[in-house]
């Protein structure tokens, strides 16, 4: 079994560094250039520059200072600086899939592989371990309300966990993405975590908190040409029982 990195800085991988984003240079040449998305055949799309509209089409400059003639409805807006590397999108001022797509990858680059879009949260996974799922991170989990902390699937998990506590309702965590997505890795991490949380707790005089975990598989599988996509469902559900001696 593979040991937690230790000699890592765990920080890094979690927390956004925001000073490269306060800059006022950078807001103004932002707003000076009129900057956009426009599409990439390499990368999908590339950041331009809004020199000139005409009719239905539009002349921008690219970063490297070619000039190609676009529709304008191929063009998506790009969001102020201060939005780089947001942690939940739903924050977006420009909320298109070029600007959800260059966040989630500007922030995978910086070793955040965690973000918030609303109430789900985006993985992609890093294919290596990362120091962000030991006992230290755990506890910094532990009770926190989503916003308090980075984006994690601890997060998630002790959200689900603090609404069955507060509810006494059942609660499901659904894991969804393409084969070696990092599905069944995620669903270790809840499990985890849950072990320690759902141990660790302090109840109420005369309250058990008993976990059961069940029904782990995959509910539903689909096939697509060479791409196979498996939709993993599990259910976590915690009994209270009260008046136990």
């Amino acid at each position: 079994m593979a040991k937690q990195p230790e000699n890592e800085d765990s920080s890094k991988f979690l927390f956004l560094d925001n000073d490269f984003k306060n800059s006022g240079v950078a807001q103004a040449d932002w707003s000076t250039k009129q900057m956009v998305w426009i599409p990439s055949e390499r990368e999908g799309f590339q950041s331009a520059s809004i020199k000139e509209e005409t009719g239905n089409e539009v002349v921008v400059e690219l970063d490297n200072g070619k000039k190609v003639t676009v529709s304008k409805d191929e063009i998506q807006k790009m969001n102020p600086p201060k939005y780089n590397k947001v942690e939940d999108m739903a924050a977006l001022t420009c909320l298109n899939e070029a600007s959800v797509l260059h966040n989630i990858r500007e922030r995978y680059f910086s070793g955040l592989i965690y973000t918030y879009s609303g109430l789900f949260c985006v993985v992609v996974n890093p294919y290596k371990l990362l120091p962000i799922y030991s006992e230290k991170i755990t506890e910094m989990y532990k009770g926190k309300k989503r916003h308090e902390v980075p984006p994690h699937i601890y997060a998630v998990t002790d959200n689900a966990y603090r609404n069955m506590l507060q509810e006494r309702e059942d609660q499901s965590i659904l894991c969804t993405g393409e084969s070696g997505a990092g599905k069944t890795e995620n669903t270790k991490k809840v499990i985890q975590y849950l072990a320690v949380v759902a141990s660790s707790h302090k109840g109420k005089r005369h309250q058990l908190c008993e976990l059961k975990l069940f029904n782990i598989k995959p509910t539903n599988m689909s096939y697509s040409y060479n791409n196979s996509f498996l939709h993993m469902c599990f259910c976590i559900c915690f009994v209270i029982l009260d008046g136990c001696s």
